[in-house]
């Protein structure tokens, strides 16, 4: 679908024609200003009523829909043009008072799986932090579809998106979190690990770190599920960002009390020989891939102190911190925006043969 906004070519040209740049400004008369509102409004789409127009669309039943034309790749455009409006949050809130949340959480079981993923998309968009939409979609019940996507949509990429929208949801939101609990989405991250698709698996991980990081009791959950051996299995994956966000979770079940304790040692013995092998594969890499790891190399050193009470062989080795990492920035701006009185303290002989200089004429700002 087509999107307008500010016919900006027109108002140049009428700026142009209404001054030459050199005479002063002058006061409109009602008639040109009315002409210049009339203008502006004609040219500026009113978002409020372009989404009530969108609300209109995702209210009409799909085989209407289809009867007048509209195909599935209409509704898909359709949705990323609202997802646009609403990343106001006062339009995300609006979205709700002009009836268009509910037909929103509906796409959530269309038929055609990248309408679903694209609604989740628009989700994601409307209730990232912000407590009063995460609120109105819990309330217009749209965490259930949201899970049961999530869990058990045919399409890794559909739920790959409802998980990112849940993840959005339940983030600090008390009440999102029990609800995740409660329909047992540790059991659904446990499934989204198993998945071969790196972008699941990332999201899982990811939304691993911050319940335990949440709420430590429940690292109790992750070992009785054994979520804490996929955690181990994904920790010398391939993908950088999936070993860090691995090593994360790991990190937080180390730290808690209980789990440390309780930890068989068959499990640490596992815990050991992976942090092994990540410092022998760390100790082999390049100066530049060891630069891109920073975290990772951070996390296994703290795994390894937190598991066995004994700082890492990186340390040893000065991989933990390389040259520079524990150096200040640069000071780049002091020279080309240095203050007059730090240059002079910096400087204290500056001025002692400023009387024998011949002084430069000042640079002089103005037509």
């Amino acid at each position: 679908m087509a999107k307008e906004g500010p016919n900006w070519d027109g108002l140049l040209k009428w700026s142009i024609a209404n001054s030459d740049g050199t005479r002063q400004p002058r006061n409109l008369s009602e008639e040109d200003r009315k002409w210049f509102m009339e203008a502006m409004q004609a040219q500026t789409v009113d978002i409020v009523k372009r989404m009530k127009e969108i609300t209109l669309v995702m209210k009409t039943p799909d085989q209407e829909l289809e009867n007048q034309g509209v195909t599935p790749a209409d509704i898909e455009d359709m949705l990323d043009e609202l997802q646009e409006h609403v990343e106001s949050i006062d339009f995300a809130n609006d979205l709700h008072t002009i009836g268009g949340l509910v037909p929103l959480l509906a796409y959530l079981k269309n038929s055609h799986a990248n309408i679903r993923a694209k609604a989740a998309d628009v989700v994601t968009t409307i209730v990232q932090n912000n407590p009063r939409s995460q609120q109105l979609v819990m309330e217009a019940n749209g965490f259930e579809p949201l899970v049961s996507n999530f869990s058990s949509d045919p399409d890794v990429n559909v739920r790959a998106k409802a998980l990112g929208a849940i993840s959005s949801l339940i983030r600090h939101n008390k009440p999102g979190v029990a609800a995740f609990r409660l329909a047992n989405g540790y059991a659904a991250l446990k499934d989204a690990l198993t998945s071969d698709n790196v972008r699941f698996q990332r999201k899982a991980l990811n939304l691993i770190h911050y319940l335990l990081l949440e709420n430590s009791s429940d690292c109790n959950i992750v070992k009785e599920l054994g979520i804490h051996r996929l955690l181990m299995h994904h920790a010398s994956s391939e993908d950088a960002d999936v070993r860090e966000a691995a090593l994360r979770g790991l990190f937080e079940l180390a730290r808690d009390t209980n789990d440390s304790s309780d930890a068989s040692s068959e499990d640490n013995e596992k815990m050991k020989q992976l942090l092994e092998e990540r410092i022998n594969a760390i100790s082999s890499m390049s100066a530049e891939d060891l630069g891109a790891i920073r975290e990772e190399r951070l996390l296994v050193d703290s795994l390894w102190s937190t598991c066995f009470d004994e700082p890492s062989s990186l340390r040893e080795k000065g991989l933990l911190v390389l040259p520079g990492e524990d150096a200040p920035p640069p000071d780049v701006a002091s020279k080309h925006f240095e203050p007059p009185l730090r240059g002079h303290v910096g400087n204290p002989n500056s001025n002692k043969d400023s009387n024998n200089e011949k002084k430069e004429a000042p640079l002089l700002l103005g037509p």
